[in-house]
């Protein structure tokens, strides 16, 4: 068996470091993150305006390298749940207070705090990853980090990159 490693094997899991990222390419892909910011002020009350400025970010900007593909695509997914949490509970808000369908009880507040918890915890990652894109350093989530890295650094990929 030869101990020859075929280049291509090699190119692909060849991951960028920091040092070989531009600064334009860490504020793009930091931007993925910090999105969510902007688009919340916008869309209180429409948590689905979040995940559309999301996939809008990620269509314009995955074709530009690997780096920006890698963070704008773990921030979309990431932001698939905590969207349909919103989702969910703004559901149930309004068939309360505005159609008065339901009742409160208990399982309204304890899905409240659990909705409460995750969009903490998904701000708290996101900030994270955005520090860490801007320092050109790739920061995985769990399970969406995995996903995205495969998706982007699989040598199958057919997407061109621009750099």
């Amino acid at each position: 068996m030869s101990a020859d490693i075929d280049k291509n094997v090699l190119d692909d899991y060849n991951v960028p470091q920091p040092d070989e990222i531009s600064e334009r390419d860490r504020e793009d892909a930091m931007g993925a993150y910090l999105m969510m910011f902007a688009a919340v002020a916008v869309s209180l009350p429409l948590p689905v305006i979040n995940l559309v400025a999301a996939i809008i970010y990620y269509y314009v900007n995955r074709t530009k390298s690997k780096f920006i593909h890698f963070h704008c695509l773990q921030s979309l997914i990431s932001q698939i749940p905590t969207t349909l949490s919103n989702w969910f509970l703004l559901f149930w808000a309004l068939q309360i207070w505005v159609f008065k369908n339901w009742e409160f009880d208990n399982y309204f507040f304890v899905y409240l705090g659990f909705v409460v918890l995750v969009n903490i915890i998904y701000v708290i990652f996101s900030l994270i990853a955005a520090i860490n894109a801007r320092k050109g350093k790739l920061y995985y989530f769990i399970i969406f980090g995995t996903v995205s890295y495969n998706a982007v650094f699989n040598r199958n990929t057919d997407l061109e990159y621009d750099r």
